[in-house]
């Protein structure tokens, strides 16, 4: 039995087990029921007046014996009155247990009659009441609520007579109550023996209910059913359901025995063996397993911080018995320290000249790069032990070799390559790695590849690492920053380890297409080198000495003698392809040696040369027209220059006036900044007005709509504003823009033209596209040194200060009105629908 008693006004009765004679049967003659005839205190109609006494967490039954603890000072109050009185008491139980003062909407309507015992007084200072059930009751009214409680109840007579079911669910029950008395060891083992001897069906079930653990509800819809057999049906439901759950319960603890007993087998066994082999002369697979960890260990080159760290962890490992599950966490930790490369690297190979025929075989052009390498390599050859590795960072469009150089470099100074992609990289733990606290635990990516590459000195690569991102796990930007400081990178702290990692003799090269994204703190650890777009001669080059013998040799097709005309590569440089780089011309040249491939596979005569026109039957029509040039020159729409991340594009600003009150509207996906760029290019060209000879009242009087094409591509920069005005002026002075002229400059609300970015690959996209003057601003006359010689030689550039010079390069004088008559008109004609019939 369970008791559960708080002083004061907090004090509980009756959450205990249920107490019935067969666990107490010297407490049979407490009560003496001949003696006690309970009818008699019946009134003439038939009704009971008498204390009350609320119960919380249980059901008392009829012929029951049930111990209840008293503790609030009404139920107190009720016995003593039943006592002095020589009274019965109802009981009944409370729908809500936490209710201290039950109310009459508290009390389930149906209890039980009782008598009462013996009464004690316990060590804590409770009550405890010997109480026995008499008969079923239904509570008609309260009649009294203090000092205690007073109710008025109507007996409730079980119907007599014997069924043909009665019987058969007598035994079925039996059966049921059995099999739960021999699975469930908190009942009493002669349970069953004193419910066998119970000839009354619904006695059967008033024992039953109150023997077995059931929920207080269930228990309350037992006491509150009045026929016999409804109610061993009920409690059949009640068995069968809590015959179930005992059996399930027993077969997880058979299932739990079962795997205790196979581990202490197992341990056993284990240790028997280990005794065998020591009288053998032989160890066990733990003891051989130690040993060779312990030689490894004493092979292995190691600092003194690592050594130190690993000896512990083998004293610890040592100390640990077999089974223990820190074994494999230790055990894993030891086999990284002893895999690092923490003294072993390869010998540089320092043979300027060997190096530079490496670099020269295997890429065409990237000079400056080149350059930067064979210096790196003379001055380690120099002084070799006061250099420190570059942080180089390659930027530029993708397809100009930026990763490809990196394998070159190794093999020109004879380093093992490791390369990692950074791209979408947004854990820090990737770089440095997770501590050993948590389960599955590894180092960051950084000593990964170094224990693979096996050396302390490798050629590392991080690629695309302008494709980092951040989220609440951490910012890995921030964690390279330790990384790619050689100040710093010789104590490299990875998380897991909990040792110092040495990575100043790595040279590091990251790889990325725009710095923008790039923390500037991470800029500043590295020498940014840039990967410019390829002019058209060096695609070709490139296209000879590497895209087409490699793709012939993929294809097996270097034994049919196929051969590529250079025309036939121009036409695809100049109409199959549009990019900064490579990538798209190596897959046209592969789709070509496809289709040729497949001529081969299926036995017909391959064709022995690619010419121009072999070129447009296999790749099918131009994607792309080299000419994009405007037909002739037009007034309001100028060219501009654009930086892209794929190398340079440009792009048509058109300007259109229209009569309306001098709104201005701005499409094309235009950006903030390029917004704000036409707004000062309009405000430059009214405060121009009368030196440009444009009446002031044409503002007043007409809309400004600007429109940049290709209106899917968002854009932005401050570079069209050169652009933007001289369209602004051609459109309200009536003068062509010279459609030859391509512009950049950032234009001020003063007219001057302020520098710009990504000069060369613009002048690449001029030069493509057709265009013969290219205007730049004259802080951009530097910019030329980076323009190769054959393009400067095709570019004539033009480079200004001032607006009012960017107009004298790029207008033509204004139209007479016959000439004006003969130009195309800004404004769609449509013809005329024919009238109807």
């Amino acid at each position: 039995m369970k008791r559960l008693s708080r002083r004061n006004n907090q004090k509980l009765e009756m959450d205990q087990d249920d107490f019935d004679l067969t666990q107490y049967p010297d407490l049979l003659g407490i009560f003496d029921t001949d003696e006690f005839n309970i009818e008699e205190l019946d009134s003439e109609d038939g009704i009971v007046d008498c204390p009350f006494l609320p119960l919380r967490d249980v059901v008392l039954f009829p012929q029951m014996v049930m111990p209840l603890f008293i503790g609030r000072e009404r139920s107190l109050a009720a016995i003593r009155a039943a006592v002095n009185n020589e009274e019965t008491l109802i009981v009944a139980s409370q729908i809500d247990s936490d209710v201290l003062d039950p109310e009459e909407d508290d009390i389930f309507p149906i209890g039980t009659q009782i008598t009462i015992g013996r009464v004690l007084r316990m060590p804590d200072s409770s009550t405890s009441v010997l109480a026995q059930g008499r008969r079923r009751v239904e509570i008609l009214e309260f009649t009294q609520w203090t000092p205690y409680i007073r109710v008025r109840a109507r007996p409730i007579y079980e119907a007599d007579g014997w069924e043909e079911t009665t019987e058969p669910l007598m035994r079925a029950v039996l059966t049921l109550f059995e099999k739960v008395v021999t699975l469930n060891r908190s009942l009493p083992e002669d349970a069953y023996a004193f419910a066998i001897n119970i000839d009354e069906p619904g006695w059967l079930a008033d024992f039953v209910a109150s023997t077995i653990a059931l929920p207080l509800e269930v228990r309350q819809d037992v006491l509150s059913i009045m026929d016999p057999i409804k109610r061993l049906q009920k409690i059949s439901f009640a068995l069968a359901k809590e015959l179930e759950m005992l059996e399930l319960e027993g077969q997880i603890q058979h299932q739990v025995q079962q795997e205790v007993e196979k581990s202490h087998r197992e341990h056993f066994l284990r240790e028997q063996m280990r005794v065998i082999q020591g009288e053998l002369g032989e160890m066990d697979v733990f003891t051989q397993d130690l040993q060779e960890l312990e030689a490894a260990v004493a092979q292995k080159l190691l600092p003194d911080d690592a050594r130190a760290k690993i000896d512990k962890e083998l004293a610890r490992l040592k100390a640990m018995p077999p089974m223990s599950p820190e074994i494999g966490i230790i055990r894993t930790y030891m086999d990284w320290l002893l895999a690092l490369p923490w003294m072993e690297e390869s010998n540089d190979n320092l043979n300027v000249t060997h190096a530079e025929a490496v670099l020269e075989a295997d890429h065409y052009g990237l000079e400056k790069t080149k350059e930067r390498i064979l210096e790196y390599i003379a001055v380690k050859k120099i002084a070799a032990d006061k250099m420190r590795s570059p942080i180089l960072c390659f930027v530029g469009p993708p397809g100009t070799g930026k990763t490809s150089i990196g394998q070159s470099i190794a093999r020109a100074l004879g380093r093992e390559f490791i390369r990692i992609s950074l791209g979408g990289v947004r854990d820090e733990a990737e770089i440095r790695g997770h501590r050993r606290t948590y389960i599955g635990a590894l180092p960051g990516r950084i000593i990964q590849a170094m224990r693979r590459v096996g050396t302390r000195n490798p050629l590392f690569m991080l690629d695309e690492v302008d494709k980092l991102t951040n989220d609440f796990h951490g910012d890995p930007a921030a964690a390279l920053l330790e990384v790619l400081d050689p100040e710093q990178n010789n104590t490299f702290a990875d998380h897991y380890l909990d040792l110092d990692f040495d990575l100043s003799r790595v040279m590091f090269i990251t790889t990325a297409n725009i710095l923008d994204s790039i923390p500037s703190a991470l800029q500043d650890r590295m020498e940014v080198i840039e990967f410019s777009g390829y002019l058209e001669e060096e695609k070709l080059e490139i296209c000879n000495r590497f895209l087409v013998p490699r793709q012939l040799e993929q294809h097996g097709l270097a034994e049919t003698g196929l051969r590529f005309e250079e025309d036939a590569l121009k036409e695809i440089i100049r109409n199959y392809t549009r990019e900064a780089g490579v990538r798209n011309l190596e897959r046209e040249v592969a789709g070509i040696c496809r289709k040729v491939a497949r001529i081969v596979a299926e036995e017909r005569k391959p064709p022995r040369r690619i010419t121009t026109r072999k070129v447009i039957e296999l790749l099918g029509p131009p994607r792309f027209s080299q000419e994009m040039l405007q037909d002739h020159d037009e007034i309001g729409v100028a060219t501009g220059a654009a930086w892209t991340m794929s190398g340079g594009d440009i792009m048509f600003i058109e300007v259109n006036l229209m009569p309306g009150k001098g709104g201005l509207t701005l499409t094309g996906q235009l950006g903030e900044v390029m917004q704000e760029s036409a707004q000062a290019a309009l405000t430059f060209t009214r405060s121009q007005c009368e030196t440009l000879g444009i009446d002031e009242d044409l503002f007043e009087k007409k809309d400004i709509h600007i429109h940049v094409p290709e209106g899917a591509v968002p854009k932005d920069g401050p570079s069209a504003g050169v652009a933007m005005a001289t369209a602004l002026i051609s459109a309200f002075t009536n003068r062509p823009i010279r459609r030859d002229v391509s512009m950049t400059g950032e234009i001020t609300l003063r007219g001057r033209v302020l520098p710009v970015g990504g000069v060369r690959e613009k002048a690449l996209a001029a030069r493509r596209a057709g265009i013969t003057t290219f205007i730049l601003p004259q802080k951009n006359k530097n910019d030329l040194a980076a323009i190769p010689k054959k393009l400067r030689q095709d570019l004539q550039f033009v480079f200004v200060n001032r607006v009012s010079e960017v107009l004298d390069a790029a207008l033509l004088p204004t139209l007479s009105p016959l000439k004006t008559a003969k130009r195309p008109s800004l404004t769609p004609t449509w013809p005329t629908p024919p009238p109807p019939s």
